[in-house]
């Protein structure tokens, strides 16, 4: 296949200061692409991911999206459905429907709607859910340099990703961490812990992802998505509320989640093409 130059843009999302939240690629008319040369390119951006935009295969859909981490495809992500969603509209698409963008993914379709400056895609189900057998816990746990008695609750929360999810009593807690991955080389977790009464935040929140070649994920939505979900079902969250993430890495991530009164979880934040140009594969 001979290389030609294809549309290209790095949006930041999750965060209202530009370059101090999540950047993802995103490769616009990717038609062609094989993916071989997909995870080169996204190994190459060195990114927590790199998506690729192609034409729908299915009639509701605006577009169909492929997510790549440096390390393995992904069926879903949130900050790449985000940013791809921006990316997709800056170039000139128009959603055709009135509900907002509809995005195919490996997943299935995603939702994508704007909302006071903000863009959110519905979270899609999980497919796995429960507590962490002790075992898991215990070892994970141990890497992250929690002891047994700081965990207030557990849960797997996978919504394609693989995603478990920790809990801590606070958010100091959770700034505090200093994991050896080296020790848990296949997980994908994240540890929840609250901010103080008064804070614009209601949780802050880490994600370690080394099976998919990221071992700290500054703004992570697909895993905030999946932790709403569980928090709505288990009765601690019924409003909206904001999510401080990736204060480690000199980030500063803004994540709001809104669940509806369908039961709907919308995760959201800023998406804002900060760079432009193409890129020739």
């Amino acid at each position: 296949m001979t290389a030609i130059a294809r549309p290209f843009a790095l949006v930041d999302v999750f965060s209202s200061t530009p370059y101090l939240g999540n950047p993802v690629a995103v490769v616009l008319d990717a038609e062609g692409l094989d993916d071989a040369v997909m995870q080169r390119i996204a190994r190459w951006t060195n990114l927590s991911e790199t998506t690729f935009v192609f034409p729908s295969m299915a009639g509701e859909a605006d577009y169909r999206v492929r997510i790549y981490t440096p390390e393995a495809e992904l069926p879903f992500a949130g900050h790449p459905t985000l940013g791809a969603a921006r990316a997709w509209l800056d170039s000139g698409g128009v959603p055709g429907s009135r509900v907002g963008v509809v995005q195919e993914c490996q997943a299935g379709l995603v939702q994508v709607r704007a909302e006071g400056g903000l863009l959110f895609f519905a979270a899609p189900p999980t497919i796995r859910s429960g507590a962490l057998d002790e075992s898991y816990l215990e070892s994970t746990s141990a890497a992250l340099g929690i002891s047994r008695d700081q965990v207030v609750s557990h849960q797997w929360i996978d919504n394609g990703p693989g995603w478990a999810v920790i809990q801590v009593a606070t958010a100091a807690e959770v700034l505090a961490l200093e994991p050896d991955l080296s020790r848990i080389p296949d997980a994908m977790v994240g540890v929840l812990g609250a901010h103080p009464a008064g804070s614009p935040y209601r949780y802050e929140l880490r994600t370690f992802a080394p099976r998919a070649g990221v071992p700290e994920d500054p703004a992570c939505g697909s895993m905030n998505a999946a932790v709403a979900q569980w928090l709505v079902r288990i009765g601690e969250v019924t409003s909206p509320y904001r999510v401080s993430q990736g204060g480690r890495l000199h980030r500063a991530g803004d994540i709001t989640v809104s669940p509806d009164a369908d039961g709907t979880i919308w995760v959201g934040g800023q998406a804002v093409t900060l760079q432009r140009g193409t890129v020739v594969a």
